[in-house]
């Protein structure tokens, strides 16, 4: 007898995630270390206020740097980390950062104040007047705090994604404005041939990560592929199968579980950019996404024509086999979240469980390739139907369907509200935190 051996399951101390995690929050306090020599050895201000104030500038200029680095889209940091979590630091630090900068302007404006006794809006005014640079900080700042209230939650869930967006790319503006007024102004920035280079570097790598992930890469992964619709197949009443063909598909670097910002060129969708996931493993010549009609923009698919062009940014996203911990594992999809699912199962190797969770039969798009496939590959499929109440994912049914769930890599795509009760329910069960794998497709920037 041929005794069949998973592949090796990868040591904790390889995990890409945490090696990209340890880097950039060591590339973070590297930085704050370097900026806080360079502001001690360019002097102290005689107002304590007007020495925390330019600290707090400082300050404020990393943050905005490392900004773009977080959403700058770069690779290596997207398939380690995931554009969610990139996504969700850029939140905090971007909150931290309108802070530090607000912090900036009332320390300088009050400490400039107090030293020339005019009261801090006139000192302000003042400052705007007569000194290079102030009036395009204060409309950066300006900006910041505009981008900063439209991207608060209750502002955010009240807008298009196409108008959020748009607002969010005065960002750059902003960014441009800071520099230079930094440039104009910066007693730290101008302390030594150092440390000016320094600034320079940083603010270069900055914004050329930016341009590198957000516009070089796309447009020449577009060229060189020439992406088209070859075919659209309707899978239900409100999903649809989009298969897209293209030059030397097997050099673009998409793997299993990851997703693209789809844009189909036609008259009325061109400017529409909709995050899909691959629901099937990218074989080297054609790539699918499944796409349920949630809206107008989506509702229009299903009529795309053969042969429409293609401008897809991507491969995203960290939900891939890149990341296991162990040889077996449980998939767990909701809904349409059964995309990444579907084309995950198709590249796993090992023993796999796959949870389908679903309201009805009539929902379950794409279960008859889904169980074609759990047979092919020795897998088993349980189909979970039945209303959101009681809870059919809790933790003792969960326990039930797979035992030796705690020894498994677990991977999770569905609605936000299931998404959660599962994370739930697997840290009740006692899963480590390392084999648990999913990914909340909110975008950023």
């Amino acid at each position: 007898m041929t005794t069949v051996q998973s592949p090796p399951a990868p040591t904790a101390v390889l995990r890409p995630k945490v090696v990209a995690r340890t880097g950039l929050y060591a590339v973070l306090a590297a930085n704050v270390a370097v900026v806080a020599v360079f502001f001690v050895q360019a002097g102290f201000a005689s107002n304590a206020l007007i020495v925390l104030g330019r600290l707090a500038g400082l300050y404020g200029a990393l943050l905005m740097a490392f900004q773009l680095l977080l959403v700058a889209r770069l690779p290596w940091l997207d398939r380690r980390i995931g554009m969610d979590r990139l996504t969700l630091w850029h939140r905090w630090v971007g909150f931290s950062l309108l802070w530090t900068l607000l912090a900036h302007a009332v320390f300088i404006t009050f400490g400039y104040a107090d030293s020339s006794g005019l009261d801090p809006v006139n000192q302000l005014v003042d400052l705007a007047e007569t000194v290079e640079g102030v009036l395009r900080a204060v409309v950066a700042l300006a900006l910041i705090i505009v981008i900063g209230m439209v991207s608060a939650r209750f502002a955010r869930r009240r807008l298009a994604y196409e108008t959020w967006h748009f607002i969010h790319l005065y960002t750059y503006i902003a960014v441009v404005l800071a520099f230079s007024h930094q440039v104009a102004v910066g007693t730290t920035f101008v302390a030594s041939p150092a440390a000016t280079a320094y600034w320079w570097t940083l603010w270069g790598v900055a914004l050329g990560s930016v341009a590198l992930g957000r516009v070089v890469l796309p447009l020449w992964r577009n060229h060189r592929h020439q992406l088209r619709v070859s075919a659209v197949v309707p899978e239900n009443d409100n999903v649809v199968s989009i298969y897209v063909t293209g030059r030397d598909l097997d050099r673009l670097p998409a793997r299993a579980g990851q997703f693209f910002l789809w844009r189909f060129l036609t008259r009325d969708r061109w400017w529409q950019a909709n995050p899909f996931s691959l629901s099937a493993a990218p074989d080297g010549r054609t790539l699918r996404l499944t796409a349920k009609a949630a809206g107008d923009g989506t509702a229009a698919l299903r009529h795309l024509k053969a042969g429409t062009r293609v401008f897809a940014e991507g491969p995203y996203g960290a939900f891939t086999t890149m990341h296991r911990t162990r040889p077996d594992a449980l998939l767990i999809a909701g809904g349409v979240g059964v995309t990444p699912i579907r084309a995950l199962l198709e590249e796993l190797h090992g023993h796999a469980v796959v949870i389908y969770r679903v309201s009805s039969d009539r929902d379950a798009v794409l279960y008859d390739e889904l169980r074609d496939l759990a047979q092919a590959k020795g897998a088993e499929l349980y189909l979970v139907t039945g209303p959101v109440a009681p809870d059919k994912l809790a933790p003792g049914e969960l326990a039930r369907l797979v035992p030796d769930v705690a020894d498994r890599d677990v991977y999770v795509c569905g609605p936000p509200g299931m998404t959660t009760a599962v994370l739930r329910s697997l840290r009740e069960l006692g899963v480590p935190k390392p084999q648990i794998h999913f990914e909340r497709f909110s975008l950023a920037g």
